[in-house]
């Protein structure tokens, strides 16, 4: 089957009408995006901010009338929109998605391979993962600055806090690599299941994985106690959560930090400076992850 689709160069302030009359018009999907390559980070909560320039995107059935369409547009609105008209065809889009996804090497010996796909080296530690329901592949650089940093550790029989655990991908990479105890926190439920799932499908014993949302664990157990905590979060919430991040970590635990730009590095590297002392331990694609070990007793 093939689809229309009508393409809006627009801005913000007319964003809003013209999503509103494209679907009274019958459009199936309208989506928003970035037109200008222009970057928005870290919203303020209750914020939607939109691109300076915005591409709105509408889709319709093949047999859809497009002229009827655009008359139901403002044409002075619509004069300003550089507006286009083009056939979409419709593809197998997992098929065509799984042509793309190709095993990925992180550090030494960790490998993250789809499901579909035999392991490039099968004497290596290999996670197995197909994108989903929640964040964390691989793909993204501060998951792979974070994976990279991972292999680099000494997890055997390690406790192991993933704070914004997202898929889960960090947790249980960690445990593939000898962590024996790991927490996974997240405040989307989906995070959660998406975790339980991936840790199932690599392995990972139930009694040695808990998964909650923030505030639903026991949190005696792992106070002070916890040999690597993770947080591959925002800048914003790298601050607010800091002594939460900190209270789990035991004397000598590590501190591994991602989600934030080389810009707001030395802002985080401050922030913890009188608790623990932070270093650039990689950097790519302009994001970096952070690392530092708790001072010892």
């Amino acid at each position: 089957m093939s689809w229309l689709q009508l393409r809006l160069d627009t801005d913000p302030a007319a964003s809003a009408t013209l999503e509103d009359t494209l679907l009274a018009a019958g459009a199936v999907a309208v989506t928003l995006e970035d037109n200008a390559d222009q970057p928005l980070l870290e919203p303020g909560v209750g914020e939607m901010p939109l691109w300076r320039e915005t591409r709105l995107t509408g889709l319709f059935p093949a047999d859809a009338d497009m002229d009827a369409v655009l008359a139901q547009l403002d044409p002075a609105l619509l004069s300003r929109c550089n507006q286009r008209v083009e056939i979409l065809e419709d593809k197998d889009w997992e098929r065509e998605w799984m042509q793309h996804y190709r095993p990925m090497q992180f550090g030494r010996r960790l490998w993250v391979c789809p499901s579909w796909l035999q392991p490039p080296q099968p004497d290596a530690v290999t996670l197995l993962l197909d994108p989903g329901l929640a964040f964390g592949t691989g793909t993204h650089p501060t998951t792979a600055l974070c994976l990279t940093a991972l292999d680099a550790l000494p997890l055997d029989q390690a406790s192991v806090v993933d704070y914004g655990c997202g898929s889960g991908i960090l947790a249980v990479a960690a445990g593939r690599l000898g962590a024996r105890r790991l927490l996974c926190v997240d405040n989307d439920p989906q995070a959660l299941v998406a975790t339980r799932d991936n840790a199932s499908r690599n392995g990972i014993a139930d009694d040695g994985l808990e998964v909650a949302l923030p505030g639903g664990y026991d949190d005696a157990p792992w106070r002070g106690t916890s040999d690597l905590v993770l947080a591959n979060i925002l800048a914003g919430p790298l601050l607010s959560l800091s002594a939460t991040l900190l209270a789990f970590l035991r004397p000598g635990g590590t501190l591994l930090l991602s989600g934030l730009l080389a810009s707001q590095a030395e802002d985080v590297i401050a922030h913890y400076r009188s608790a623990i002392r932070l270093t650039v331990a990689g950097e790519q694609d302009n994001w970096v992850c952070l690392r530092g070990q708790l001072p010892a007793r």
